[in-house]
C-alpha cells in the first residue's frame, strides 16, 4: 500500500507551464483530472468525481473509515492522502483510514472496534464508514451479520459500495455488480440507496449515513463509468455544511428514530422528508420519468440503468411514446405503498429491468432478478387489497457484463411502448446531447508519451467558468500492451452522459495501428474531423497507413483528415515528453481556436519550449486531402475489419510491464543427478512443462487418416487422440492447444554448429519463486522451449547487437532493430515478409555476436502452443478427441520444401506417439435449447468444429431429446479432392440429423458456385430457422467469405421484415444477433506475398486454407503463406520457383540424441523443482508460468522430406 499526498491546491491548473508540468502523470480515474485534491477544495461548483465525493463524506462523519479496496481500484485514494496531510473531519479531527485487505473475515476488526472494551463511549452515535466494492461484500457477510444482530448498541454504520467487479470470464473483465449488494441487503435487512449522478452522490451518501441511524445501510453506485468521470457539480457542500445538514435531519427526526410505533419504512419517510426540507431537494423512494399517460413502464436500478432510461423515456415521451421508467432510489425497505403511487392509472404492463449474475442466468428461466421479485410482491400486494386491477409484470433480465447504451435503451423502451406494426427501425436514432455540447474521443497506447494529453486538455477547458466539462478514461489492458480511451465532452449545460462517445467532433488516434483493431470512424459523426499522429509521415504513405475501410468511411463520411507527426519537431526529437503537448496544441488549433489563441499568450511565462513547438506545428501539422478514388474503394478480400467501436473496460491503471529478468544458468549433467538422486535434500518433484501457465496434459495418437488423395497438392488429415487416464475434459466449440517440438535433425544441427553441449542442464529460476530453478538440457530447451527457428521481431536485432564484436556487424544490427534509416526498414520487411529469416539465420549470419545459451534463451522467443478447433463431442467419444489438419507446405524463393511448424509435427506423429496438449475454452456454444436451429458455414478445415455440433445434436437426438433443424453449407474446389467427411455428412442428413446439407464445389460445373450462392439458394429454409425459429449461425474458416454471407443473412433479415409488413435494417439485426450469441464468426486471416511460390493448380477461394483451422482471435498463418527463407551464405542468389514436393512422413520428433540418460521424452517431462541444496523449503515445488498461445503457425524447412537448398541447419522457420 502507498499513500498518495495532497499538494493542497485542488484541481486548479497553469495550462501551459512547462517548468510544472513536464512530468504531469495521472495519479488515479478515481481523481479528479487524475490529481489530488485539498478536503477544503471539495465545496461550491467545482470538478470532482463520484467516487472522490463519496470519500469526502464518508471521511467527514465518520470517526473510523474502512476501506477494503481491491488493488488499482483506488476506492479511498483522496481519503488516505487526507489522513496523510491531517485534514480534519465534521468532529474537529483527523479521521482513521484504515485500508484493509478482502479476504476471509473481513469486517472482524471494523466490528472488534467498536465493540472493544477500551471503545470511547462518547464517540458511540458517531457514524462508522466502509468503502469497498461489491465483490467484497461475500467476505464481509459474515461480520455484517452480527453487525445487524448487534445494532442497537453499535454505531451508526454506513456502506459505501463501487458497484464493481472483476469477471475473469467475460469479454469486458470489469463489471458493474448490483447482484452482491441486492443479495446482502435482502439478507441482512440492511438499508440500500442507489444514485443516477455524479450530482447525486454526495447527497445519496449523506442519506445512507442518516439512514444508518435506523439500520445498517449502504450506498450503491456504479464504480467503472459515472464513478470515475470527472466533471462540475455546482453544489457540493462543505465539511461543514455536511455535518450542518446531518445534525439538522437528525435534530428533526430523533423522536420518530425512538418511536415504537414506526416501522423502519415509516421512519425513513419522515427522514426523507426532513432531508428534502433541509436540502431544498425533491427525492423519493421510486421517480417517474417519462410518459404523462404510459401504457408500460420500466423499473430500474443502477446509476447508469437509472440516468439512461430516465432520458431516454424523457425523449420519447415528446414523441409520443405511451413509456415510462421507474427509477427505485432507495431498494430497502422496499416502501410498497410508495412504489404503488408512482405507477399511473393508465399502465396495462411492468417490465423490470433486473440485473443477474451472468448470461447464464440471463438464458435460465428458472432464475429471476431481485428486484422483479419485489415488484411482484408489491403488484401482488395492490391486487390483494383490491385498489385495482393487477398488470402483467415481466423480468427482462442482463447479465453484469452488459454495457448499457443510448441505443440499447431506447430500443428496449420503444419496444416496450411500441404500437402496432411499428419497429424501432422505423425511428432516427436518439441524441441526449444538444447541438451545443461539444464531444470528443481521443486513442492511445499507454506506452506513449502522448497519453496524459487529453486529462491535461480537461483541465484548461476546465478554467473556462462558462462550460461545463467531463472526462472519462478507460482501458483496455489486453489490447497492444494497454490502450486507453478519454472522452471530453464540453457544454455550457450540465452534462450528465454514461456512456461512451458515439458522435464525436474530433477523434484523436495518437496510434495510427489501432485503426486495425477498432472502428474509431464509427464513432464520429459526418463532418468531423479526426487527427491521426504519423511519425516520419509522408503523403505518399497516406493509402498505406489507412486501411481501405477507414479510407471509404472518411471519403463517404466527409470526415476532415488531419495528420500530426512528431518527427518533425526538432523539439520534440530532443525531448520525446514534449510529444504530449505538441498533440495538444494540434488539437486546440484544429477544435479549440480560441483557446488555443489564449494559451500562446501565456507561453511568454513558461520559457520557450512551448513557444517553439508552437513554431514547429506548422510544419508538423497537415491537413490531407481527400481522393474522390476512395469513395469508389472495394472491400479488401482477406483482409480483417475491425468490429468493436469501444474498449472492453479491464483495467484503471495502466499496462505495468515487469521487464525484471531472473538469472539462468548452465550446469553438468551431475546437477540434475543431485537432485534425482536427493530429492528430500533438494526438494525435486518432476512436472509436466511447468513453464506453461495452463493446465497440460499428455494424449496419445490412435489413428491418423489423410481425407485427400494421395496425388492432391493439399494434405488434410484427420488426427485423433486416445485421452487415457488423462481425465481430460472438453466441450464443443473449444480448442486443443498442440504444444509442438522443433525439428529433431534441424536441433542436433544447431547444437553442433552453435558449438554447445545437448547434454549441458539449463537452469531457469521459476516466475512464481525465483528460489525454485527448473531444470532442463539445452536439447531438451531448444526441442520444446526456445523458439529458435521463429521469426526475430526487431528488438532480437538490437539485443543481439549488444554481443557483435564487429563494429560494421553491430551497427547493421542497430539499424534494423531500431529502423534508424529508411533502408533498414526496408531491408527488416524484407527479410520478415520475404526470406522469413529466423533466429538461427541471424545468428549464423553476424558470427560475432555470438550469445551465450543462457542470453539465448533470454532473447529469443519461447516456443508457444498452435490452437485447432476440436472436431468431435466428448459425449460421443468421451475417450478421445479428434482434429482436421491441413498441413502448411510451400515452396521458397530458393526451391526449398517448407512447412509449417506444428502441422508437420502433427503430420509425422506415428501411431502410440504421445503429445502434450491443453485447452482452450470458447465462446463458440451451441444454443442452450436443443430445439434451437443451426445453421453453420464452413471452408476447408473450417468444418472441424461443425462435425463435433453435428455430433453433439446426434447424441442428443438419441437420448430422446428433440433437436432443431441442423443446416451446414460447406465449399471447397472439387467433391472428389476435398469433400471432407462427405460420408459422414450424408451419413447424418440419412439419420435425420442434418435436415439441409448444402455443398458448393466451385469447379465441379461450368460456373463457379460458391457457399454464399447455396445460402441464398435456399433462403427460404434460412429465414425460417433463423429469424421465425430464432436459430444460431455459425461461420468457420478464412475471411474472404465472411462479407458475402453477412449479405445473405442480412437479406434474409430483410426479406422476412418485408413479409411481415415491417423495415427492419439487416445490419443492424446481425449485430444485434452477434449481441445475443446468434451469429459466431471465427476467422482466419490469409495473407499472400508476391515471393510466394505457386501450387501446381490455381488455387480457388475455397480452398485458400493452408493453414490449419483453429478457433482464435487472431490467429492467422501470415508467415507460412509469405514464405519462409533461411539464409544461406553459401547460396544468396534467388532461384526459380519449384512446385511444392511431397512431404514425406518421418518418425516421431522427440526423442535424445545419442541416447543421452537425459534425453527428452515424448511427454514433454521435464526436471523440475530443483532447489540448491540446504536452501528453506518452499510450498510447491514446480512453476506454473504462464504462456499465451501463438497468433501464428510457427514455419521451419527441413521437415519429414529430403532438405533442398539449404543451410548448415537445414533451413528455417517464420513465426
Amino acid at each position: 500500500m502507498h499513500l498518495q499526498t495532497s499538494e493542497g491546491s485542488g484541481p486548479q491548473v497553469t495550462p501551459f507551464g512547462v517548468d510544472t508540468e513536464i512530468s504531469y502523470k495521472p495519479k488515479s480515474t478515481a481523481l479528479p483530472f487524475g490529481q489530488d485534491i485539498a478536503l477544503s477544495e471539495v465545496s461550491g461548483p467545482t470538478y470532482l468525481t463520484a467516487q472522490t465525493l463519496v470519500q469526502q463524506v464518508a471521511y467527514a462523519l465518520s470517526d473510523k473509515l474502512f476501506s477494503y479496496s481491491p488493488e488499482t481500484f483506488d476506492l479511498d485514494i483522496a481519503a488516505k492522502s487526507w489522513q496523510w496531510a491531517g485534514e480534519k473531519n465534521a468532529h474537529g479531527e483527523v479521521t482513521g483510514v484504515q485500508a484493509m485487505q478482502t479476504r476471509l473475515g473481513a469486517g472482524n476488526i471494523a466490528l472488534g472496534y467498536m465493540f472493544s472494551p477500551d471503545f470511547d463511549l462518547s464517540k458511540r452515535n458517531v457514524p462508522q464508514s466502509i468503502i469497498a466494492s461489491s465483490a467484497s461484500l461475500q467476505h464481509l457477510r459474515p461480520a455484517l451479520d452480527q453487525l445487524s444482530l448487534l445494532y442497537d448498541v453499535a454505531n451508526p454504520t454506513a456502506l459505501q459500495i463501487a458497484a464493481v467487479d472483476y469477471a475473469a470470464a467475460t469479454k469486458s473483465g470489469l463489471v458493474t455488480d448490483y447482484c452482491n449488494p441486492f443479495a446482502l441487503a435482502e439478507e441482512l435487512g440492511m438499508g440500500m440507496v442507489g444514485s443516477r449522478s455524479a450530482f447525486e452522490v454526495q447527497h445519496m451518501s449523506l442519506l445512507s449515513t442518516l439512514m444508518a441511524s435506523v439500520v445498517p445501510s449502504m450506498h450503491v453506485y456504479d464504480g467503472i463509468t459515472v464513478g470515475r468521470e470527472t466533471t462540475r457539480v455546482v453544489d457540493v457542500l462543505n465539511v461543514a455544511g455536511l455535518k450542518r445538514t446531518y445534525d439538522a435531519v437528525l435534530d428533526v427526526i430523533k423522536e420518530d428514530l425512538v418511536s415504537k410505533r414506526l416501522t423502519a419504512e415509516g421512519k425513513l419517510s419522515k427522514l426523507m422528508m426532513a432531508f428534502n426540507a433541509e436540502l431544498g431537494t425533491e427525492y423519493k423512494c421510486f421517480e417517474y420519468h417519462g410518459h404523462a399517460n404510459p401504457t408500460a413502464v420500466m423499473v430500474v436500478f443502477g446509476t447508469v440503468e437509472a440516468s439512461l432510461s430516465a432520458q431516454v423515456a424523457d425523449a420519447l415521451a415528446q414523441q409520443g411514446v405511451a413509456v415510462g421508467v421507474i427509477n427505485v432510489r432507495v431498494y430497502r425497505p422496499f416502501a410498497e405503498e410508495e412504489f404503488l403511487e408512482a405507477l399511473a392509472p393508465s399502465i396495462q404492463q411492468i417490465t423490470v429491468l433486473g440485473q443477474v449474475k451472468d448470461q447464464a442466468g440471463v438464458t435460465d428461466s428458472s432464475i429471476t432478478s431481485s428486484l422483479y421479485a419485489d415488484v411482484v410482491a408489491a403488484v401482488s400486494f395492490q391486487s390483494l387489497s383490491g385498489s385495482g386491477k393487477e398488470p402483467n409484470v415481466y423480468d427482462i433480465k442482463y447479465a453484469r457484463e452488459t454495457v448499457w447504451t443510448v441505443a440499447k435503451m431506447e430500443a428496449l423502451l420503444r419496444q416496450l411502448g411500441s404500437k402496432q406494426g411499428e419497429s424501432a427501425e422505423q425511428f432516427p436514432a436518439l441524441q441526449l446531447t444538444g447541438s451545443e455540447t461539444k464531444q470528443y474521443s481521443f486513442w492511445d497506447v499507454d506506452a506513449n508519451q502522448s497519453a496524459t494529453a487529453p486529462l491535461m486538455l480537461a483541465e484548461l477547458l476546465s478554467n473556462n467558468s462558462s462550460l461545463n466539462v467531463t472526462a472519462r478514461s478507460g482501458r483496455d489492458n489486453l489490447v497492444q500492451g494497454g490502450v486507453v480511451r478519454t472522452d471530453l465532452r464540453c457544454s455550457p449545460k450540465s452534462i450528465e452522459s454514461a456512456y461512451s462517445v458515439k458522435e464525436a467532433d474530433v477523434a484523436v488516434i495518437a496510434e495510427q495501428k489501432l485503426l486495425k483493431d477498432y472502428s474509431v470512424l464509427a464513432g464520429l459523426k459526418e463532418g468531423g474531423t479526426l487527427l491521426l499522429v504519423s511519425p516520419n509521415w509522408k503523403e505518399e504513405d497516406v493509402e498505406k497507413n489507412l486501411t481501405t475501410p477507414a479510407r471509404k468511411a472518411i471519403a463517404s463520411r466527409k470526415i476532415n483528415l488531419f495528420v500530426l507527426d512528431p518527427a518533425a519537431s526538432a523539439k520534440t526529437t530532443e525531448q520525446p515528453e514534449l510529444q504530449s503537448y505538441l498533440l495538444q496544441l494540434a488539437f486546440l488549433k484544429i477544435a479549440q481556436p480560441s483557446v488555443y489563441e489564449t494559451g500562446l499568450k501565456k507561453l511568454q511565462a513558461s520559457g520557450d519550449d512551448l513557444d517553439t513547438l508552437a513554431k514547429d506545428l506548422d510544419a508538423a501539422l497537415k491537413n490531407v486531402e481527400i481522393p474522390e478514388s476512395w469513395l469508389t474503394l472495394e472491400p479488401e478480400e482477406n483482409v480483417p475489419i475491425a468490429q468493436s467501436d469501444d474498449l472492453n473496460y479491464n483495467s484503471f491503471s495502466d499496462f505495468q510491464l515487469d521487464e525484471l529478468e531472473a538469472p539462468t544458468f548452465l550446469r553438468k549433467w551431475s546437477t540434475a543427478a543431485k537432485g534425482l538422486a536427493f530429492k528430500e535434500a533438494y526438494g525435486t518433484a518432476t512436472a509436466l512443462r511447468p513453464d506453461l501457465g495452463i493446465k497440460t496434459a499428455v494424449v496419445t495418437v490412435m489413428e491418423h487418416r489423410r481425407l485427400t488423395s494421395p496425388d492432391y497438392d493439399r494434405n488434410i488429415f484427420h488426427i485423433e487422440f486416445d485421452l487415457g487416464t488423462t481425465g481430460l475434459k472438453y466441450e464443443i466449440g473449444e480448442a486443443l492447444g498442440i504444444h509442438a517440438e522443433n525439428d529433431k535433425e534441424e536441433v542436433e544441427e544447431f547444437i553442433k554448429w552453435y558449438g554447445l553441449d545437448a547434454g549441458e542442464i539449463v537452469e531457469v529460476p521459476t516466475r512464481d519463486d525465483t528460489s525454485i530453478l527448473e531444470n532442463r538440457t539445452v536439447y531438451q530447451a531448444l526441442m520444446q522451449n526456445v523458439d529458435i527457428f521463429g521469426r526475430p521481431p526487431k528488438r532480437f536485432y538490437e539485443a543481439l547487437s549488444d554481443f557483435a564484436s564487429d563494429e560494421r556487424e553491430k551497427q547493421n544490427l542497430l539499424l534494423l532493430g531500431t529502423g534508424g534509416n529508411q533502408e533498414s526498414v526496408v531491408e527488416f520487411k524484407r527479410r520478415a515478409e520475404v526470406d522469413t529469416v529466423t533466429f538461427a539465420d541471424i545468428l549464423l549470419e553476424y558470427p560475432s555476436a555470438h550469445p551465450s545459451f543462457h542470453d539465448i534463451v533470454r532473447i529469443v522467443n519461447p516456443m508457444k502452443r498452435r490452437e485447432y478447433s476440436v472436431a468431435s463431442s466428448q459425449k460421443v467419444t468421451p475417450n478421445s478427441i479428434s482434429l482436421l489438419i491441413v498441413t502448411v507446405n510451400w515452396v521458397d524463393p530458393k526451391g526449398r520444401d517448407r512447412f509449417g511448424q506444428a502441422t508437420r509435427y502433427l503430420d509425422t506423429l506415428p501411431l502410440g506417439a504421445k503429445v502434450t496438449v491443453s485447452i482452450k475454452p470458447s465462446v463458440m456454444k451451441l444454443p442452450p435449447k436443443t430445439t434451437a436451429p443451426i445453421i453453420m458455414a464452413g471452408l476447408g478445415t473450417g468444418l472441424a468444429p461443425f462435425r463435433a455440433f453435428v455430433q453433439e445434436r446426434a447424441w442428443q437426438k438419441e437420448q430422446g431429446m428433440p433437436i432443431g433443424d441442423v443446416f451446414l453449407y460447406m465449399g471447397s474446389r472439387h467433391q472428389k479432392e476435398e469433400y471432407l467427411y462427405g460420408e459422414e455428412w450424408e451419413a447424418y442428413r440419412d439419420a435425420g440429423i442434418i435436415t439441409l446439407l448444402g455443398r458448393a464445389f466451385s469447379r465441379d460445373q461450368p460456373q463457379k458456385i460458391y457457399i454464399q450462392d447455396r445460402m441464398r439458394e435456399t433462403l427460404t429454409e434460412i429465414r425460417r430457422a433463423y429469424l421465425k425459429e430464432e436459430g444460431a449461425f455459425y461461420l468457420c474458416g478464412p475471411t474472404w467469405p465472411v462479407p458475402d454471407v453477412t449479405n445473405v443473412l442480412e437479406e434474409a433479415v430483410v426479406v422476412e421484415s418485408l413479409a411481415e409488413g415491417k423495415k427492419k435494417d439487416g445490419q443492424k439485426e446481425i449485430e444485434r444477433f452477434k449481441e445475443e450469441g446468434r451469429h459466431v464468426v471465427t476467422r482466419r486471416q490469409f495473407a499472400v506475398s508476391s515471393q510466394q511460390s505457386a501450387r501446381k493448380d490455381g488455387q480457388d477461394k475455397d480452398s485458400l486454407n493452408p493453414q490449419p483451422n483453429e478457433y482464435s482471435k487472431s490467429g492467422s498463418d501470415d508467415a507460412a503463406a509469405l514464405g519462409d527463407t533461411a539464409f544461406d551464405p553459401s547460396n544468396t542468389s534467388p532461384e526459380g520457383q519449384h512446385e511444392a514436393s511431397k512431404q514425406q512422413s518421418g518418425g516421431a520428433s522427440g526423442q535424445g540424441a545419442g541416447g543421452d540418460p537425459l534425453e527428452v521424452s515424448p511427454a514433454n517431462k521435464e526436471i523440475s523443482g530443483h532447489r540448491p541444496q540446504g536452501q528453506k523449503e518452499h510450498e510447491g515445488s514446480s512453476s506454473q508460468s504462464g504462456q499465451g498461445p501463438s497468433s501464428r503457425e510457427r514455419t521451419s524447412g527441413g521437415g519429414g522430406g529430403p532438405k533442398a537448398g539449404g543451410g548448415k541447419y537445414g533451413g528455417g522457420s517464420a513465426n
